[in-house]
This record gives C-alpha cells, structure tokens and sequence, in this order.
C-alpha cells in the first residue's frame, strides 16, 4: 500500500514566527501594541471600570442585545471572556465604534476582534497553525453541519455546494479525510457524495471507510478488512420507539422536528417560537424519564438524544486513528474541523494526545478546547483549498497569504 506524501518541510513556507514545539499545538499570537494598549486603557477608564463585577441591569441589556442574541443565538453560550472582550462590547454600545473603529478594526469587526484575540484565525496564522505539521503525515477530520454547508431551518435541504464539495475531494487526494457528524451515516453520505472518504455518522457511533483498494492512506500496518465500527447497536429498538414518541409529541409545538439519526436522535427547534424553547426541552425530558439508558444533549438549536454509552466525536477520531495505522505514532497530525459542542469532544482528545490542531468555526467568542478559528463554511473552503495547494509545493500559500 503506498503510503500518503506527508506535509513535507521544503513545500510548507517559512513561518512568520517560530512554529511551536512538536506536541503542542497552541501557537503563540501576538500582543497589541504598546500604543494600542495605551488607547485601549484610556477608553476603558472613561467608559468602565473592567475590574467592577460584571452584573445588574446595564450588563443583561448589554447581552441581550449583543450580536450573539440579536443575530445568532444557536452559536452556544454568550459569554464575556476577558477585559478587552468587554472594552469591544462597551464601544459598541457607547458610539466610540464610529471613532474608533476604522483604526484598529476595519478589516475584520468587533465581534470578530474578539474572537481572533481568543482564537487565532487558521486563515491568516496559516503557516503558523501548521508548523507542527512539516513532515508528518496529516489526517482530516471534518464536521458537515456549520462546517461544509451552512446551518438552514430545514434540515434535509442543509446541501453541500459544488464548490466545497471539490475542495473536499482535492483535499482527500493528498490526505486521509473523515465526516464526523451528528446526521445518521447514509444521510450525511448523500449530501456528500464522495466515495473515497471515512464517514462516522450519528456522533461517530456508525462508522465506515471506503474499501482499501479505493483508499491509499491506510497504512501497511493497519486492519486489512474494511474500516467499519457500529457503537450502540443495542439501542436500536429503543431509539426507533423514542423517535416514535417524540414525534407525536412534537406535533403540539409548531416548527419542532424530530430526526432520526438511527443510533441518535436530534429534536430540531431552530423554527421554534422563542418562547416555546422551554416547553421543547420539557417535551423530551419527560419522554426521557422512562428511558434512563439514553442521555440529552444540547447543540446549535437542536437537542441530541444519545445511548449512554462512552462513545462521541473524539472516540471516533481516536478509532480512524487507530484504523488507519497512526494510533500512537508521533509522525501523525490530525486537524479537526468543526462548530458544534459535540466537536469539543474532539478537540480535547488532539488536546490530550498533544498532537495536531483543533479550529471552531465560529463569528462569536466561546469556551472551546480548539487552537484555531474560521468564521464559516466559506472560510472553511479556503482553509480546504490552502491545504491542497500548499502539499502541491506550487507557491500557490505564498500567493493567497496576504
């Protein structure tokens, strides 16, 4: 079996900084400016006291109207994570972003300053992110949802574009590349239409690889039968009975929609009046009460309804690992892309094995475990594309570094 070029060291190009030491996969990012700094305390002696406890009326206006309620409330907690988060928040709300602005922000917003201050952007830190990686073979793990197509109302019509759907085959001819996602395997598979990528669907419980011959990643040391795992069979019988119930449930709540993810299921509340989130969840938990083998969680508008099982996104990296014959090698970078909470499970695991990077795909600032961000699927496409062309050796990072 030929094994895959790696990201050779002559084809990547030369860091800005000095790349981080193998095993950590935190690069480090540059402070502002002292000048900057002066400025930015200035304004936050005239307009806040950064230091005074952040509760009260003023603040819970502030959050509620902030671009995370007011525009996207499915993108997860909002939170405040540090001073200069606030001090971004406060010049928005006091009209100083009109003076302000233009000199320190134009190029990529408040909101997104405060998420490149938390978590570096993998578009513009290219060759910073992938330091770590020269010389190792990289792996590809992908979420679909949020990630390769936008997040819609309807689930069903949630399509990949022709346009990512080619930089995701152009990716696969240089690395090995899994979907990892909530959606049940087939369905996922449909929207993405490649065969010569691993998908583990259901939260990485239904799990299956193209067959060898398709495949020139896996190593000679890896199982010689097609890649393929199924966690949670068990459940089967009770996951189709629960999706059964909550659907007649649902039916009271306009907008809700059970789908059925066969080793999970994920209530969708995105169509949902606001009002009526609680009575969703309350919805499920009674169901749930009589099923104490199954476990909620929560994500981008959705509630997932999972077996009890020790088994998630970063189980099912650690598994194609394993499958593809780089389990426990120190000449392996994985890189896994997503945007939802189930992704975090992933990002702990490269956290913990002190290998390769996580990025977000987020405009908000979070909690995450991640390394990296990228705003949406568009910059996901670019980062796709980047990889290509970079492993080609054709100068074409150089040229869309700019």
């Amino acid at each position: 079996m030929t094994k895959h070029d790696g990201f050779s060291s002559d084809e990547a190009v030369a860091a800005v900084v000095a790349p981080p030491p193998t095993g950590l996969h935190f690069s480090p990012f540059p402070p502002p400016t002292k000048a900057a700094a002066r400025d930015f305390k200035k304004l936050a002696a005239v307009h806040v006291d950064i230091a005074a406890p952040m509760a009260g009326s003023w603040f819970e206006s502030m959050k509620d109207s902030s671009p995370r309620r007011a525009a996207d409330a499915e993108h997860g907690d909002w939170m405040v994570t540090s001073p200069l988060h606030l001090l971004l928040l406060v010049l928005v709300f006091s009209g100083e972003v009109d003076r302000f602005g233009t000199q320190y922000f134009s190029s990529s917003g408040l909101v997104s300053m405060c998420v490149q201050e938390k978590h570096p952007s993998a578009l513009k830190w290219f060759e910073v992110a992938l330091g770590a990686a020269k010389g190792k073979q990289i792996v590809m793990f992908l979420d679909y949802d949020g990630t390769l197509s936008p997040i819609v109302e309807d689930p069903d019509r949630a399509v990949m574009s022709e346009e990512m759907r080619d930089a995701v085959r152009r990716l696969a001819e240089h690395f090995p590349t899994a979907i990892v996602s909530g959606r049940c395997r087939d369905k996922v598979f449909n929207f993405v239409k490649l065969t010569e990528l691993y998908y583990a669907g259901s939260h990485g419980m239904d799990i299956e690889g193209p067959a060898k011959q398709q495949s020139k990643h896996v190593k000679a040391n890896a199982e010689e039968a097609v890649v393929q795992y199924q966690a949670g069979s068990e459940f089967l019988p009770i996951i189709e009975e629960v999706y059964h119930t909550l659907t007649a449930k649902m039916e009271s709540i306009p907008g809700a929609m059970v789908e059925n993810n066969k080793y999970c299921l994920s209530v969708h509340f995105r169509c949902v009046q606001e009002e009526e989130w609680n009575d969703v969840e309350e919805e499920v938990r009674s169901v749930l009460k009589e099923y104490p083998d199954l476990k909620l969680t929560h994500g981008r508008k959705v509630l997932e309804i999972r077996p009890s099982i020790k088994w998630d996104k970063g189980k099912a990296l650690e598994f194609l690992l394993q499958s593809l014959g780089y389990a426990g090698r120190s000449d392996v970078f994985p890189i896994y892309i997503g945007d939802d909470r189930t992704d975090e499970d992933a990002f702990k695991v490269l956290r913990s094995i002190g290998q390769g990077i996580g990025i977000l795909v987020t405009k908000f600032p979070k909690e995450t475990a991640a390394s990296y961000s990228l705003r949406d699927p568009a910059e996901v496409k670019e980062f796709l594309c980047k990889m290509a062309k970079a492993n080609k050796g054709d100068g074409a990072a150089e040229k869309m570094m700019t």
